[in-house]
Parts: structure tokens; sequence; C-alpha cells
């Protein structure tokens, strides 16, 4: 099994655009050979610093298979506007994949 996950620290006050882009989006990751399931995470508030944490974590059943979404028409089509909210971002994205080593 392996977690993709994408950790977003978005401005504070753009919290509900951050998530009506991610629920609007067409994604397609069912669609996908190998894709097991999808969760947006949402943080607690870190008004020192500005932003609120996100995190997408997608579930596969390897990381072969996620790399082949990476590579597919349907990761384009679900990220070709992703350039296009900029402004909620606090800083880029950071990518974080890992592999299960033990598990119940």
């Amino acid at each position: 099994m392996y977690f993709a996950m994408n950790r977003f620290r978005i401005a504070i006050g753009q919290e509900e655009a951050f998530e009506s882009v991610w629920k609007g989006r067409d994604s397609s990751l069912a669609e996908m050979p190998g894709f097991i399931e999808f969760h947006l995470l949402r943080g607690d508030s870190v008004p020192e610093e500005g932003y609120t944490p996100f995190i997408s974590k997608s579930t596969w059943e390897s990381k072969e298979a996620f790399i082949a979404w990476t590579k597919s028409e349907n990761f384009r089509a679900a990220h070709k506007s992703a350039g296009d909210n900029r402004a909620m971002y606090v800083g880029p994205p950071k990518f974080e994949g890992y592999s299960v080593v033990e598990g119940a």
C-alpha cells in the first residue's frame, strides 16, 4: 500500500474557497487502477503564521499505481487549473509519499 500526500498552507480566510476548489474538481481517481481512497484533511489554523494546513491524502495499492496516475490524462485534467488559485496559498504545496512498513 502507498500513501500520497500533499501538504498545503492556505491563507486564513481562504479555507472555504480552497475546499470548494477540491470539491468541485473532476479527478476521476475512482477510475484509476490501484486507487483505494481519497481524503482532504483540514488542520487547525496557525494565526501567528497566517495559514490553515490542509493535506490531500490518496491511498493506492502500490507506488507504481500512484505513479501511473501522475502520468495519466486524468491527472492532467484534474490539475489543469491548479495555478489559477495561487493567491490562496502561503507557499507551494509539499509532496510526501509513504509505503506501509507495518499495519493492522
